[in-house]
């Protein structure tokens, strides 16, 4: 891990964040964008088959393949599965928005209706790991905000099924069709349908960098939760802090993958130093040594300030996906912390229980998007009408001034549209 200022380390993300322009790999997911629209679930067997190595002879996961999966996980994981669905329904069970009505005066009704939307499809990743939290994660606030149809798609295994954790907990979730295709592919097949594949209204969950392009390039045909970028965590600590904890929370996110950012701002130098022996410690005895090697050679910083006040800044420069604040008296410090994805208060608050068992979802802005954005919520598979209702003795009371406002844009069709009402057809 690198040790350094935080001027040093802001000129360092703000090249991170940047957004890069590659032409060519833009070429390379709009081909195949293209090709899924052209011609459906042939263009899908023959990237499967390319990028998968598998020839499949059926899109959909059948009720004999979820069968199979229950006989291919533990007990206990179903029991964890279902404590963590538990607890992630109760926590979004608050998110829920309700439609509202107001009444005024001559009979004017105004209000917001609030309905889910209809189908709404969850790519779930492959390759490096098994990710059941991400169908966890993105299935239970669609099922509380009442989305009618949830479809995941989710690359297959070499024996061309799909990962049996990920089955089980799209069955205990509700989820109603899982689709074998992975890859900048299946945003293009949920995004404008196939044959096999339901077109839906918002696609949702993370990916790689084929599936994170993907999912820019059909929003605006589709909804999208947002577009991920490689999962980070800051831990903001002081003398207090303990650094086997802070340096295993650490690796923890280094293990996704090789460009996670595992960051630490710290008020302490001697801190700085027990974290980099407790580091190289622990990193060898990790099973994904490799992955974690790499992301905390590149991506791994460890940023030393003269104060909490300046830690504090940089926190908020850095925008942080995960946030672990230890230091003395976190609760004091929450209030000045503006941009995170999830805030994790103490030292027996680590990221991996956010990841799994917490209840607040994991799925997170990244890349310092949190500075505007926010966590994937029941919200996000929810929509608003605005409702107006004016009686003609309301709209009477407010026509002169709409017919101004009108005329001052020059949209006369829409002053004779209310002059209409009022009796007073312009004869001009």
């Amino acid at each position: 891990m690198k040790v350094m200022s935080a001027t040093a380390f802001a000129n360092e993300i703000e090249k991170r964040n940047e957004q890069s322009v590659d032409l060519e790999f833009d070429r390379k997911v709009l081909s195949i964008i293209n090709d899924v629209r052209l011609n459906g679930d042939a263009a899908l067997h023959m990237y499967t088959e390319k990028f998968d190595r598998v020839k499949l002879a059926n899109l959909i996961v059948t009720d004999d393949e979820f069968d199979e999966a229950y006989t291919l996980v533990s007990k206990s994981f179903i029991t964890s599965l279902l404590k963590a669905k538990q607890r992630i329904t109760v926590f979004h069970e608050q998110q829920m928005e309700r439609s509202w009505f107001i009444r005024q005066e001559k009979g004017v009704m105004l209000g917001q209706q609030v309905t889910p939307i209809e189908r709404a499809g969850v790519y779930v990743p492959g390759g490096k790991a098994a990710y059941p939290s991400t169908v966890l994660m993105n299935a239970v606030p669609a099922k509380i905000a009442g989305v009618g149809h949830i479809a995941i798609a989710t690359p297959p295994q070499p024996d061309g099924k799909v990962n049996p954790y990920v089955l089980v907990a799209a069955k205990e979730t509700g989820v109603d069709v899982v689709y074998k295709v992975g890859g900048a592919q299946a945003i293009a097949a949920m995004a404008y349908g196939t044959e096999t594949i339901r077109k839906v209204m918002k696609i949702t969950g993370p990916g790689n960098a084929y599936v994170a392009r993907a999912k820019k390039w059909v929003f605006g045909d589709v909804g999208i939760d947002m577009i991920a970028g490689p999962s980070e965590i800051c831990v903001l600590a002081d003398d207090t802090a303990n650094p086997a904890f802070v340096a295993a929370d650490l690796l923890s996110q280094a293990e996704h993958d090789e460009r996670a950012a595992a960051i630490c701002v710290t008020t302490s130098e001697l801190f700085a130093r027990k974290l980099i022996t407790e580091v190289e410690k622990q990193l060898p005895e990790m099973d994904r040594v490799d992955i974690a090697s790499c992301s905390i050679n590149d991506f791994g910083r460890i940023v030393v300030v003269n104060s909490l006040n300046e830690a504090l800044d940089v926190v908020n420069e850095i925008a942080p996906e995960h946030l672990q604040v230890m230091v003395d008296n976190p609760m004091a410090a929450l209030p000045f912390i503006w941009n995170a994805g999830a805030i994790f208060i103490g030292p027996f608050s680590p990221e991996a229980l956010g990841d799994y068992m917490a209840g607040p979802n994991h799925t997170l802005p990244t890349s310092g998007t949190a500075a505007f954005s926010s966590p994937l919520g029941v919200y996000d598979f929810m929509k608003k009408s605005s409702i107006i209702h004016y009686t003609n003795e309301a709209l009477e009371e407010v026509a002169d001034d709409i017919i101004v406002l009108a005329e001052a844009e020059r949209l006369t069709g829409h002053a004779e549209s209310i002059r209409l009402r009022k009796g007073e057809r312009n004869e001009k």
